[in-house]
């Protein structure tokens, strides 16, 4: 066995398997080494303690960095340096699949999901957001002594939840908790777990439609953002494909880290977004965007058999997820010296640049793919001049 001179104990028949599975993921040749030499530790620790592969799990791994530790070795381990042993093991069937602690919260919420897709049919990320707000509402307001008790739940309870939550978050954001709660206290009721309807006593967020100017920024300060992004790195020119996407074709950060490989279609010179609704949508390929991502896919890709077009630079090598779009914007503005931003306000700065260049609003709601044209009439209001041109004066002044 390379990577370690002892024999792996009770581990042995995985070394190569493991060695293989931390390859794929990109981790370098050394780190493989060393977590070789890890699990060759574990093994001969199962085998001094009689344990074997199929027992083995969080609890087991914590006693052995225990003893580790207890042995006073001078090379640090953690519970979490060991998770990606575990996570092998598993997925090699070796050990069993982890179980997670069955709490009330939670098989109460294990039903809420399957009733959220079933019933509702909200795609994943959707439930997992409904899923989050159920849980602290529960948590918070049908808690009696760490007992759940919904049954004992009031129009008070509803509000006061509410009430907390919309003090720390926007208008827009605020109207979302109110219906992810709407649904929780529908469901609830529907299972005969309170006595009455208690999604009446959550009430509406005053929000109105056009109440205020959309947020947007200067092309300049767009340009500002891209120029930040370091191409000489991996990172850097990652990052710059993702926010290239963002600022010339609107995409939204779900939809930047859905795109696959087999979504930009080179001979057409077309992109396919996946968007809300399981709603797919072909934009034209700007030459721009299309050397964006030429550059990021020379750099290589490991692991090479992913579908994904955006993987994370650092092992486990992987699919980004949304809020890594966001992470870019963040970065980009620190570097250009900008206020932080996130990536929707390069989507409004894209709209606002169509509509300076005379675009109508029926070809930037083709762009931004929205379904309703009312949605892109908001950014009318963003085109000042144009406006002034058509303002009547106020009665009883001078034009």
């Amino acid at each position: 066995m390379s990577g370690t001179r002892r024999k792996p104990g009770q581990l042995g028949p995985q070394v190569e398997g493991y060695r293989a599975w931390l390859a794929h993921r990109g981790y370098t040749s050394q780190t493989v080494r060393n977590m070789l030499a890890d699990l060759g530790r574990v093994g001969r620790w199962m085998s001094r303690e009689g344990l074997v592969p199929a027992k083995l799990d969080e609890d087991a791994m914590a006693a052995f960095v225990a003893a580790w530790q207890a042995a006073g070795h001078r090379r640090a381990l953690g519970p979490r340096a060991m998770m990606p042993l575990l996570s092998y093991l598993r997925e090699a069937g070796v050990t069993p699949a982890a179980k997670p602690p069955q709490t009330p919260v939670g098989a109460l919420l294990g039903e809420y999901r399957i009733w959220l897709a079933r019933e509702r049919g909200l795609a994943a990320a959707t439930v997992r957001r409904y899923e989050n707000t159920a849980r602290c509402f529960l948590q918070q307001q049908a808690m009696t002594g760490g007992v759940l008790e919904p049954a004992g739940l009031a129009g008070a309870d509803v509000s006061a939840f509410l009430l907390r939550e919309c003090g720390r978050v926007s208008a827009g954001s605020a109207k979302g908790r109110v219906a992810e709660l709407r649904a929780i206290l529908r469901f609830l009721y529907l299972q005969g777990l309170t006595p009455v309807r208690l999604g009446t006593a959550v009430p509406p967020v005053g929000g109105w439609r056009l109440a205020t100017l959309p947020p947007t920024m200067t092309t300049a300060d767009v340009q500002l953002l891209l120029d930040s992004c370091d191409r000489s790195t991996d990172v850097g020119v990652r990052d710059f494909a993702i926010m290239t996407l963002v600022a010339r074709l609107g995409l939204r950060s779900i939809e930047v880290a859905r795109l696959e490989l087999r979504d930009v279609d080179w001979r057409a010179g077309e992109l396919i977004v996946r968007g809300k609704a399981r709603r797919q949508d072909r934009l034209p390929l700007p030459a721009e965007v299309g050397e964006a991502l030429v550059a990021y896919l020379a750099r290589g890709r490991a692991p090479a058999g992913a579908r994904r077009l955006f993987l994370t630079c650092q092992a486990p090598r992987g699919p980004i997820r949304a809020d890594l779009v966001g992470d870019v914007a963040e970065r980009a503005c620190r570097r250009a010296g900008l206020p932080r931003v996130g990536p929707h306000r390069l989507r409004h700065a894209l709209a606002a640049e169509l509509l300076r260049q005379g675009a109508g609003l029926v070809a930037i709601s083709q762009v931004l793919r929205h379904q309703d044209l009312a949605t892109t009439a908001l950014y009318a209001k963003v085109d000042l001049a144009t406006l002034r041109q058509v303002a009547q004066p106020w009665p009883g002044t001078a034009r």
